[in-house]
């Protein structure tokens, strides 16, 4: 396979360091805006430019990628960058003729007179608007492939398939002690997709009236984690999961919650009242700044903070539903340890559990285990090989057994 990687930040660093030496990857082009970063995942991974070279890219610039991917006659581009440069990536890739990866979907916009109880404009939604534009090209542009979406939407398909007759609610949830020591802030994943995740209107599946959006952080529940970490209070944030599992599994109900903390989460609502948040420029004497940005440039970069990340990141999907006509409840997670991270593999642990998925996928499609055409999300494939290389790849992951009506604590 010849890949198109375009960005090579934290998660980018992640997808190029474990797709290294894969006997399936023929090439993979390194493409960043800073060429200089570039070259040096090039020279941290040990590559050389026959089989990885380095390039530079505007990501905004639909052109630009389809040039470099015609250039470099790719099989597949995969984006690693901001999700706001989803469209002109996924578009260059569609002009280019060959396949698209990415680990988030295109912006949602809230609806302008009830953003807390309609969506306006989905995540995923100008993405799917192409769908059949796709479909007729024979072209695969799998969406939500990182950890969460992505192996959480993996696990929710395997759930169907093999361990309920009928399943009712997946509910994603996300927690753990991951901590950065020595910062008063400082994310664990980039603060531009915090920001933006965090402070848009969540949104929620409900068979009987489809999607609907809550207030940031609503609805705020105590949801009991596995190895150890226990009850940690989940709340509504905005993620794909939502927008891609009621597409394919037969579902009453999908939500994400996430267990932020009450700090973090005045942190974010601080930015918010303060219009920390906006995207658009403001001007600042001679200089239009865009305020999400300037937060962006005074936050720790999470690609340097591995060595100081302690505890345990835990994404897993709740699922519920019926079993020889019996309730049943399962939790299917991935858990990983900050410091075993760093020493296995030389990552932060969110660079790591992102970066694996789509390695996985890649090499699936690869071999011809996953195929398509169309605009696909992860539970659209079958789960059973890719699970199958989590474990060929000694990748934990386990299920923890919920007696129904106790996943959530008093």
């Amino acid at each position: 396979m010849r890949v198109l990687l375009i960005g090579v930040g934290t998660v980018g660093e992640a997808i190029a360091r474990l797709s290294y030496g894969r006997p399936w990857l023929e090439l993979m082009v390194l493409a960043d805006y800073d060429r200089d970063r570039a070259r040096r995942i090039q020279s941290v991974i040990g590559a050389d430019a026959a089989t990885h070279p380095a390039a530079a890219i505007d990501a905004s610039d639909e052109r630009a990628v389809e040039a470099l991917a015609r250039a470099h006659r790719v099989d597949l581009v995969l984006n690693a960058v901001d999700p706001r440069f989803v469209m002109p990536i996924f578009d260059g890739a569609l002009a280019a003729g060959v396949d698209y990866m990415d680990m988030a979907m295109s912006l949602s916009r809230p609806d302008p007179d009830e953003p807390y109880r309609r969506p306006g404009v989905k995540l995923g939604d100008r993405q799917f608007e192409r769908a059949g534009t796709w479909q007729e090209r024979g072209r695969l542009a799998l969406v939500g492939m990182g950890m969460d979406p992505g192996l959480s939407d993996v696990f929710a398909a395997h759930a169907a398939r093999h361990l309920f007759d009928e399943i009712h609610a997946v509910h994603i949830r996300d927690g753990g002690d991951l901590r950065v020591e020595g910062h008063a802030f400082a994310p664990v994943f980039s603060i531009w997709t915090t920001i933006e995740e965090c402070l848009n209107p969540p949104i929620v599946w409900q068979r009987d009236s489809a999607w609907t959006t809550r207030e940031p952080f609503a609805e705020p529940e105590r949801f009991t984690f596995p190895e150890g970490v226990g009850p940690m209070e989940c709340v509504h944030v905005e993620h794909e999961e939502v927008v891609l599992v009621p597409r394919w599994l037969d579902v009453t109900d999908v939500t994400f919650k996430y267990a932020l903390g009450d700090e973090f989460i005045q942190i974010l609502r601080t930015l918010h009242r303060l219009g920390l948040d906006r995207t658009d420029p403001v001007r600042v004497k001679d200089v239009d700044v865009a305020p999400r940005d300037l937060v962006a440039a005074l936050t720790p970069d999470p690609a340097t903070l591995g060595a100081e990340m302690v505890g345990r990141a835990i994404v897993g999907s709740w699922v519920t539903g019926l079993r020889d006509g019996q309730p049943r409840e399962v939790y299917l997670y991935q858990a990983c340890d900050a410091q075993e991270t760093m020493r296995q593999h030389g990552l932060q642990p969110v660079a790591w559990q992102t970066g694996f998925n789509p390695v996985l996928a890649m090499e699936l499609l690869a071999e011809g285990a996953w195929s398509g055409a169309g605009i696909l999300g992860p539970e659209a494939f079958d789960p059973d090989p890719y699970l199958a290389l989590l474990d060929h790849y000694g990748i934990h992951h386990a299920m923890m057994e919920i007696r129904p009506g106790t996943a959530v604590a008093e």
